[in-house]
């Protein structure tokens, strides 16, 4: 639900022939608030886990367990960023079934790719990396204040869709310039993915050279998070 809203408004807005086209950067930022809304609403059985960034940011902070009580341990962990990456490949998917015929009439590879995956506006590895960083730790920082200080049950469903939604919409208006901001490991490598594998015509490349940056930085940005949040926001309750 996630990727494919949040996609979805990128196809919109960047794919010739759409009713949404050349909407502007905003616009796709309150797409994305919108998308992480319903992802968060309807994803409330596994604590609203959609992000292996605030995932790992959580554990980090001190979380004891997921949603619907599954205890945290390596083997969740990697089943929740498993789950995550496997969410966002199908969503990139279902968004490209539902814009085919605008992909199918788009003439430039670079926009194809940028529904499915983020990009730098200047391209400087070190600097996106920087970012990203900030942008998730941002991201991280403010969820575990939404929720009182240190998570203990590792959850974002309990917080509410509406906050984290907001906070979205404004990590993008302030911070997404850069980069796209994908906060999101998977948010990005699961539709980078499908870009490589889905057959779209004129596709071009999947610019692999910087798909580190948006894994590896929200990872860094979301475990300085948690681990920041354990002295700056003091537990209540």
């Amino acid at each position: 639900m996630l990727v494919l809203l949040g996609c979805g408004v990128v196809a919109n807005v960047a794919l010739i022939r759409n009713k949404g086209y050349n909407g502007g950067f905003l616009m796709v930022s309150f797409g994305w608030g919108i998308a992480v809304f319903a992802g968060v609403t309807v994803a409330y059985a596994s604590g609203a886990h959609l992000n292996p960034a605030v995932t790992l940011g959580l554990v980090a902070n001190g979380a004891t367990e997921f949603g619907m009580g599954v205890p945290v341990s390596i083997l969740s962990v990697v089943a929740y960023i498993g789950a995550q990456l496997l969410g966002a490949f199908l969503g990139a998917v279902a968004c490209w079934l539902a814009y085919k015929q605008h992909f199918d009439e788009e003439p430039e590879a670079a926009n194809k790719l940028g529904v499915f995956s983020t990009g730098p506006a200047i391209r400087s590895y070190g600097w996106n990396l920087v970012t990203e960083i900030i942008g998730t730790f941002v991201l991280v920082f403010v969820v575990i204040g939404f929720g009182g200080g240190r998570q203990g049950d590792g959850g974002l469903a309990a917080l509410g869709a509406l906050p984290v939604a907001l906070l979205v919409i404004g990590i993008g208006a302030s911070l997404g310039g850069p980069t796209g901001y994908a906060i999101n490991p998977a948010r990005d490598l699961g539709p980078r993915i499908a870009h490589a594998v889905l057959p779209i015509r004129g596709k071009g490349g999947s610019d692999w050279a910087y798909s580190w940056v948006p894994v590896v930085g929200p990872v860094i940005g979301g475990v300085l998070a948690g681990l920041a949040a354990i002295p700056l926001l003091p537990l209540i309750g």
